[in-house]
């Protein structure tokens, strides 16, 4: 099982996607401060995943979810924010 999972920053509005195939590592390496693209933003909180069979339809979702209309409905179906930023 693959996950595209979406986490936030607790401390700002910082959101970023990701994918995994171990949700629970990948989010703790998150919060540890492992991963460069994040580590600035620490402590996160799992907002949302998605659970795919294969790395490519999970790496093809993320990917959606970061274009415009991917982020309209992450807002609006996913995250239940209505007029909401990513």
């Amino acid at each position: 099982m693959w996950f595209t999972y979406i986490i936030k920053s607790t401390n700002s509005d910082f959101i970023y996607i990701g994918s995994t195939n171990d949700l629970r590592r990948r989010f703790a390496e998150h919060n540890s401060g492992f991963s460069q693209s994040t580590k600035h933003f620490i402590p996160f909180e799992l907002e949302a995943y998605v659970a795919v069979k294969s790395e490519q339809q999970a790496r093809d979702l993320e990917k959606y979810f970061k274009t415009g209309s991917g982020k309209a409905i992450l807002n609006k179906r996913i995250l239940g924010k209505m007029g909401s930023n990513l």
